[in-house]
């Protein structure tokens, strides 16, 4: 059994979620790649062990996660069952369903057949009679809104999940999703969108509606897929993920504007006494509205360097415009 280090929770900073009750971490943690069947067992146990030692409370997973699709789940089940599940009620712990998951017409999107089949084998394979949060990964065009978020409330009544949320849903759709779980009597607790420097999309009337609605944020590739890291600026390494063929991040987007301007923000970082990571967290969390910052890693060294984020929060006026001239240039 793991015993966890008894001053977990005097460093890491905790936001409320929304208007709701629920506390989350500056800096939750994602288990949507190094977590696989592929990967290395004692590596990414050890990096859970430092996350939670080090006040990340929140473990973020889907049903997809791997690869294998659902691995991750089994992986953290494994970890959580023989070395730290005496700490299950200090965790809050996700998961979510929208991608594909098995053959036939029952297998993604946001059918109540699909949703609720999903979340039963995600808790079978974490070996849990619950989880904090289940999200819809993604809003189903073809699908009726009220029958995605029937599912969500159905499940939460069940006692299989605490909270609600929502993933890449746009303003439009999130207002009418909250306003859906609202009548239904169990309110969106979260919004789950993809946010960065480089990736501003939420800007344009999505933060203004979940704080609108009561809603939180945890926003995700915070890093966009590791450009806004020092990693990428004297060319892409060997086995970098934009090195890669497959991925979300492709050669094509390290542009030589792209490198300008992460160059820029990695001076301006050092200046800040922060890596240029580090920098782009903190400037996620100048906004309220976001609640908790979610990354990933792949060894306890970057782990750590990523939550050091929260020991420099604090940006001046001049700071803010200056970021604002060189992502504008």
């Amino acid at each position: 059994m793991h015993k966890a280090s008894e001053d977990r929770y005097e460093n890491m900073p905790y936001r409320r979620c929304g208007r709701s009750g629920l506390l989350l971490p500056a800096i939750s943690l994602g288990l949507w790649h190094n977590f696989g069947h592929v990967d290395l067992y004692d590596n990414f146990k050890q990096i859970l062990f430092r996350a939670f030692d080090r006040g990340i409370t929140h473990f973020d997973l889907a049903n997809n996660y791997g690869p294998p699709p659902g691995s991750a789940e089994e992986n953290f089940g494994k970890i959580l069952r023989e070395h730290m599940n005496h700490y299950r009620d200090e965790m809050i712990i996700s998961t979510k369903a929208g991608y594909h998951m098995w053959p036939g017409p029952y297998g993604e999107w946001g059918s109540r057949k699909y949703l609720i089949a999903s979340l039963d084998q995600s808790l079978k394979r974490m070996g849990l009679d619950y989880v904090d949060i289940f999200y819809s990964h993604r809003p189903d065009p073809n699908t009726p809104l009220e029958e995605t978020m029937m599912a969500l409330d159905h499940v939460v009544r069940q006692g299989k999940a605490l909270y609600a949320g929502i993933s890449s849903y746009s303003p439009d759709q999130t207002r009418e999703a909250a306003r859906i779980l609202r009548e239904l009597g169990t309110p969106c607790l979260i919004h789950q969108p993809r946010y960065s420097m480089f990736d501003r999309w939420v800007e344009d009337g999505l933060l203004d509606q979940i704080e609108k609605d009561g809603i939180g944020s945890i926003v995700f590739s915070p890093l966009a897929q590791g450009l806004l890291t020092n990693k990428y600026i004297k060319g892409i390494p060997e086995n970098s993920r934009a090195a890669k063929s497959h991925g979300f991040l492709q050669k094509e987007q390290i542009t030589d504007k792209a490198i300008d301007k992460v160059k820029a923000l990695n001076q301006m970082a050092e200046r800040r006494g922060q890596s240029l990571a580090q920098m782009a967290i903190a400037w996620l969390l100048k906004d309220e509205r976001v609640s908790s910052v979610l990354i990933g890693a792949s060894s306890v060294a970057q782990l750590d360097q990523n939550i050091d984020s929260v020991n420099n929060l604090h940006f001046e006026i001049f700071e803010l415009k200056e970021i604002e001239e060189i992502l504008k240039s």
